[in-house]
């Protein structure tokens, strides 16, 4: 096994094993009473979140290791993923849109301070991975869109997770740390996927957009100029249709 493999074996393992960790002393301690990390899934089934603040720590922790600015972007983004989970989890309002015509008229919903912080981490984080002014601001839009699809996915048991692992894969034939962080999403998504699938758990908008800002880290690190612009180009379009991203994520 060469050095590179084993580094992304190792940081594969590594996440994976701190998320399911997590969960479990989460789980065993139920913070504030269990009633406090239960939720009801789209079947109406009562499912933990104990899963969501696992993966969210597990994948910074593990892109810190890479990169800490990698892994300040996916800290941010788990951070504001758990404020709309928590502040904005009886609020019928979906997309940019509805958030920013809000924010227009005076109101900050959880959703523009969601949209507002994992952009301005992202951009912070795309000025320390990339050198030139261009690929900087590239870098940013893909971090924070890579985010928010995979949040946009997230409609149904296993399809957050198993996008991760889907769209990591190729990260890993790659050398280097856009290898090393494209292992680490996948671990947390791992960890995470048998629960989620089960609907036994979980991982709301804090582990979707943690996982996702991980990916689009990976992402970053692994291309030159013409892959960002590339993978900025698919994001923006998935931003745009939305709708229909989560149409299909649901299987209609």
């Amino acid at each position: 096994m060469t050095i590179a493999r084993a580094g992304r074996s190792a940081a594969l393992l590594a996440t994976a094993a701190l998320t399911g960790a997590t969960a479990w002393a989460l789980r065993t301690r139920a913070p504030g009473g269990r009633a406090r990390w239960e939720r009801k899934n789209h079947a109406g089934r009562t499912v933990g979140l104990y899963a969501a603040p696992a993966t969210a720590l597990a994948a910074a922790v593990g892109a810190a290791r890479v990169r800490p600015a990698a892994g300040l972007a996916v800290a941010a983004a788990g951070i504001c993923g758990a404020y709309d989970d928590i502040v904005g989890a009886g609020d019928a309002r979906r997309g940019f849109h509805a958030h920013l015509s809000a924010l227009h008229d005076g109101e900050v919903t959880s959703g523009a301070v969601k949209l507002l912080g994992i952009s301005a981490a992202a951009l912070a984080a795309g000025a320390r991975l990339k050198e030139r002014p261009v690929d900087k601001v590239l870098a940013a839009v893909v971090i924070a869109g890579t985010a928010h699809v995979v949040n946009l996915v997230d409609v149904r048991p296993g399809r957050a997770a198993g996008a991760v692992l889907a769209f990591g894969a190729p990260g890993l034939l790659r050398r280097g740390p856009g290898a090393e962080l494209s292992a680490t999403a996948m671990g947390a998504a791992a960890a995470v996927l048998p629960g989620d699938l089960g609907e036994r758990e979980m991982i709301g908008d804090t582990g979707a957009y943690a996982l996702g800002a991980a990916l689009g880290a990976a992402i970053v690190m692994g291309n030159g100029r013409a892959g960002l612009a590339a993978h900025a180009a698919a994001v923006v379009a998935a931003t745009v249709w939305g709708g229909r991203v989560s149409g299909w994520a649901r299987g209609r």
